[in-house]
């Protein structure tokens, strides 16, 4: 008589996006897991996600769309505006076009609602599975199991994943150094309270100005309370790639000198205006060895200009799941089907959002006879398709893992 495949127990480092969703859907499997933060509570950043139906189909899966659905802003519609006339053209339209087509819907999210939810989820499972102040330093690994060092300790484990993001501990530990290229941008971010800002401007809209040398994306997050902005520019004098370092409204407004009336409104009022270097990393040859991978930034960062940081990172944590339910002994072969899954599509995501900020910053954009003509070719329905439809369509409950 066969004996059953005993389920891995799995170790997380990071609880992020990423790991929280992992945790979820390995807890919904059977399979135990344990997740390591090195912060003193959980918490994100206060700004914004947009997640297209392929990230809302997982979270779905999870159990948890509807506590998200209450605190998000549903997309009706996505649209491109020139820098300095606000010339208008629509990029596709979602609401209930993206449920019609895509089975889901497209949502506008603040982070610090996702990981909420995330991790509400993850302690209905298991009341005790995350653990706070657990700094990584290290671990080590055998044909037994994995050992993971916390500044407090050690503990042990089948399998660790590193979700913890684009410094990861893990990964360095795999791999070697990391080797950023600055890409030569610097963005800015930040939240504004809705409140603030004149009523054409308080819409379920994504909008994204596109311009010579720089852009502009926002979209309302939270219930439509606030306004999520980020903003990027050609610059070659900030190399410090850090989410948490304040800049001042004056150097914003310069860095955007020229733009349209509602940009340099919307700068006026962000709360506290961050900037942040730009880096660009080359998608990973290879992400797991033995009883060890990664999942999200910590294997396949990519610049914002696609939206997909956050669905890939929530598609990460469910194929893994489904490759390691059943795996008993073989965990190496398993992480191996889950990095096979999951390495070319997010290789080109990392690809496909290079592109879009060379194309959402194009010179050709400087007059408006240029810009309608690079907006006409570069915006078509079909190409606009192109770019997006493959994205839309992935569903993590059918692909071969």
């Amino acid at each position: 008589m066969a004996i059953p495949s005993r389920n891995p127990h799995v170790l997380i480092a990071g609880g992020g996006i990423g790991g929280l969703a992992a945790a979820l859907a390995l807890l919904k499997r059977g399979i135990d897991v344990d997740v390591y933060e090195q912060a003193s509570e959980l918490r994100e950043v206060g700004a914004g996600v947009q997640l297209s139906a392929n990230g809302i189909r997982v979270l779905h899966e999870l159990g948890v769309h509807e506590a998200l659905r209450v605190l998000a802003c549903e997309a009706s519609g996505k649209e491109v505006r020139l820098w300095n006339s606000g010339q208008t053209w629509t990029l596709f339209d979602l609401g209930a076009v993206s449920v019609e087509r895509y089975g889901f819907p497209y949502y506008l999210v603040y982070r610090p609602d996702l990981l909420a939810v995330l991790a509400d989820g993850v302690r209905r499972e298991k009341a005790d599975a995350i653990h706070l102040n657990a700094q990584c330093t290290g671990f080590e690994q055998s044909v037994r199991g994995v050992t993971l060092r916390l500044a407090s300790g050690e503990v042990h484990g089948d399998a660790l994943i590193g979700a913890d993001g684009v410094h990861s501990r893990i990964r360095e530990a795999l791999f070697g150094p990391d080797r950023p290229r600055f890409t030569g941008y610097l963005a800015w971010r930040g939240t504004i309270s809705m409140e603030k800002l004149p009523g054409h401007m308080r819409r379920l809209i994504g909008t994204n100005w596109i311009g010579p040398g720089s852009h502009v994306v926002h979209y309302p997050v939270h219930r439509g309370e606030y306004m999520n902005f980020i903003g990027s520019v050609e610059r070659d004098d900030w190399q410090v790639e850090s989410w948490t370092t304040r800049g001042t409204r004056e150097e914003c407004h310069a860095d955007f000198t020229g733009w349209h009336d509602d940009i340099h409104r919307m700068i006026d009022n962000i709360e506290t205006p961050y900037k942040w270097a730009l880096m660009g990393r080359a998608p990973l040859e290879k992400w797991s060895i033995g009883r060890v991978s990664l999942l999200g930034d910590a294997c396949h960062p990519a610049l914002p200009a696609y939206a997909q940081g956050a669905a890939m990172a929530l598609e990460d944590g469910f194929i893994l799941a489904r490759a390691l339910q059943g795996a008993g002994a073989g965990i190496g072969q398993a992480l191996e089907r889950y990095e096979n899954a999951r390495k070319e599509r997010t290789a080109k995501v990392v690809h496909g959002s290079a592109e879009n900020m060379r194309r959402f910053q194009n010179r050709a954009m400087a007059e408006p006879a240029g810009a309608q003509k690079y907006v006409d070719r570069e915006w078509s329905e079909q190409r606009v398709k192109q770019r997006y439809e493959w994205l839309f369509t992935y569903d993590v409950t059918a692909v071969a893992v």
